[in-house]
């Protein structure tokens, strides 16, 4: 009978543990090391530990962990790192601010990822094990059972991580060397974000302030940068044909194509509408996952450092989601710049009024 996964030891030295600090492993030798969390919190000798603990949250919120070089014969960098670690759980969860959350799970996945695809197959077979992840490592490739691969693939967007579009041989499906790295982020930030925030006792939190305040004004003045708008007000009546259609769809209960939803998201934001205020457009979608479309609209918005804008018109041509074009549209060559002409004709009719005249009839308007 299988070992249970928590009885599984890897062959993996301290500078490897400390590289991947969420691994089982990692976790077993912490704890054999015999620290208080008292220590790790106030004792003057973990000092660099705590402080290399808040630089991972703050990397995190700008956008990438960057790990240390180590080598096996600096025992003190490795204690570092690992018992960095915990230290930046337990910031993350003392602020628990959702959006922090994933953040910072995603950017140790994403700084994982970037060390486990320079690897070479063995180790990552052995990494698997602690995932749960069926793999069979062979001089051949590699190939992971399409449970695993469904659980973790399920998030990956692009059309060459469908299924139907592997090769199965046998219930196993085949990958190469670094899309199994790839999975294994996966796994890694399910594996963090799932087990955030903790449980932290509220007298370690105040102990942990001068720590919080700094990542705090870090995080709102990420979260300003990326919901701000240089618009005052979001006014629906002003939208473009196309954004109008695909809300109005959207709510009727009708599943966008991706290319759609992206336009339809990244000009909602450009123009100033929070997150949670786009989540709700999407809850009438028959395939909707409150947890996924967060991530994807969070993503856009640039939780993993960059954000995006909304296509073009001609790009929206090209996928087939221009709609019903009016005469404006005629005139402009984004959505965004649409919207941008009608509320600045709004805006000069709403003057005019104040000011006794007659607003300009829709055909001055173009």
């Amino acid at each position: 009978m299988p070992r249970a996964l928590n009885q599984i030891k890897l062959s993996m030295d301290n500078k490897d543990l400390a590289l991947y600090p969420y691994l089982a492993e990692a976790s077993r030798y912490v704890a054999s090391l015999d620290f208080s969390l008292d220590s790790l919190i106030s004792s003057r000798a973990m000092d660099s530990a705590r402080a290399r603990g808040k630089e991972r949250v703050l990397q995190s919120i700008a956008g990438e962990i960057v790990k240390p070089p180590l080598s096996n014969s600096d025992d003190r960098k490795i204690l570092i790192e690992l018992l960095s670690y915990p230290f930046s759980r337990i910031l993350v969860s003392c602020i628990d601010d959702p959006f922090l959350t994933r953040r910072y799970s995603l950017a140790e996945a994403v700084a994982s990822y970037k060390s486990l695809k320079g690897m070479d197959t063995a180790f990552l077979g052995e990494i698997s094990l602690d995932f749960g992840i069926h793999a069979q490592v062979k001089e051949s490739g590699v190939r992971v059972h399409f449970t695993d691969y469904i659980r973790l693939a399920s998030s990956l967007k692009a059309m060459e991580w469908k299924l139907v579009n592997r090769k199965m041989d046998h219930g196993y499906v085949t990958v190469s060397r670094e899309e199994l790295a790839r999975l294994l982020q996966e796994g890694v930030r399910h594996r963090i974000e799932g087990t955030l925030p903790m449980q932290v006792p509220e007298d370690v939190c105040v102990s942990c302030q001068p720590y919080i305040s700094d990542i705090l004004a870090a995080l709102n003045e990420r979260k300003s940068r990326f919901e701000g708008s240089e618009f005052q007000t979001v006014e629906a009546g002003l939208f473009p044909p196309c954004i109008t259609h695909a809300i109005s769809q959207s709510q009727a209960g009708v599943n966008l194509a991706h290319s759609m939803r992206f336009a339809m998201t990244s000009f909602l934001l450009g123009i100033g509408m929070s997150v949670d205020d786009i989540m709700n457009l999407f809850t009438s979608s028959p395939d909707f996952d409150v947890e996924k479309a967060r991530y994807q609209v969070e993503h856009i918005a640039g939780s993993s450092g960059t954000s995006y804008k909304p296509p073009s018109c001609a790009t929206m041509q090209t996928y087939g989601n221009c709609h019903a074009p009016d005469e404006i549209c005629k005139r402009i060559s984004h959505p965004l710049n649409y919207y941008r002409r009608k509320v600045w004709f709004n805006n000069r009719d709403a003057q005019k009024e104040k000011n006794g005249q007659s607003p300009d009839t829709p055909e001055k308007l173009v």
